[in-house]
This record gives C-alpha cells, structure tokens and sequence, in this order.
C-alpha cells in the first residue's frame, strides 16, 4: 500500500468527517465550518499533487471519491436534523434526493459490472458540477448557521442544488443506457 502525499490528504479528510458531525451536533459552527474548509482544501490539494508528483495510485484512487461522498453525505445529514437548533437546514427532501441518487450510481454500476463485465463509468462534468454546488450548498448553510442569520443565499443555494442533482442523474442515465449499448471493456 502507497501512502503518498495525496493519499494521506485524503485520509487527513476521512479523518475530518466525525469531527465535523461532532462539530455540528455540539452546535460549534464555526469549528464544524473550519473543518468543513480544511477538508474541502484536502480534497482539492490531494488531486493536484496526485497529477504533479504523477503519484496517482489505485489507493487514492478508491479512497478519494469514498472520502468526498462520505463527507457530503454526512454533511447533508447532520446538516438536514431538525432538532438540533440550526437557523439554517438543509431540507430532508434534499438530502433523500441527494443521497439517493449516489446510491442509485453506485448500485448500477456494480449491477452493470456484475452482469455484463467491466464497462467505464468516468465522472461527467455534470457530476463534477453537482459535487462543486453541494460543497457550496454547505459551505453557505454552516456560515450562515455560524452567523445566527437567515439567508437568501441558503434557499438559492438548495434551488441550484436541485437542480443539478436532476440534470446530472438525467445525464448519467443517458450516459449508462450508451454505456450499456457499447461493447465491454477489457482490463
């Protein structure tokens, strides 16, 4: 096993995903949000020094895209409870649709795998954008739970969340149903 520089980053956020919740639950907005930022730098350092140091491993790899769904995740949760005295939550709706939607990916390509062999699933730009806009989503709602206001700036960034968690599910079933069209792949 390869612990470069990058992997640990990645670990390093993995790390900060129960401190985080822990954060949020005990009502520490600010620490939760520094948290919040610092493995958000992570997962954007982690990947460039990956490509830099040409340092990309079947480690990082695996760990990188676990690490960022399980912090959006977790954040979309705690973030969704409705009893914990935020001014600021992200609608359970939400969270189901947003949650819902990576299982739904990470279940078909596991059934595709299993029945049909190996097929590519890259991300699509669709999917990059949802991550970006879910990471803002929450990075909008810990600051202005930091801040004790209400904010416009929560309910646009829930509208957008939306509608990219659509269009990137409508894009990724167009995607698999071409995908599934093709030939297998060979490794």
């Amino acid at each position: 096993m390869s612990l470069t520089l990058a992997n640990q980053l990645t670990l390093i956020r993995l790390a900060l995903v129960p401190a985080f919740v822990i954060l949020v639950l005990y009502g520490r907005m600010g620490w939760a949000l520094a948290a919040f930022v610092t493995a958000g730098i992570t997962d954007g350092l982690d990947g460039l020094i990956a490509r830099w140091t040409n340092q990309r491993t079947a480690l990082g790899a695996f760990l990188d895209p676990m690490a960022d769904k399980l912090l959006l995740a977790s954040a979309f949760v705690v973030l969704s409870l409705p009893d914990i005295g935020l001014v600021n939550r992200i609608p359970v709706w939400l969270t189901v649709l947003v949650i819902s939607r990576d299982v739904a990916i990470v279940a078909t390509v596991a059934i595709v795998s299993l029945t049909m062999g190996p097929r590519t699933f890259p991300p699509s730009v669709y999917g990059k954008v949802a991550t970006g806009l879910y990471i803002v989503t929450v990075a909008v709602v810990l600051l202005f739970n930091f801040l004790q206001r209400r904010s416009i700036l929560v309910d646009v960034s829930v509208w957008v969340s939306l509608a990219i968690t659509l269009i990137s599910g409508f894009h990724y079933t167009v995607h698999v149903r071409r995908t599934l069209n093709g030939p297998p792949v060979s490794f």
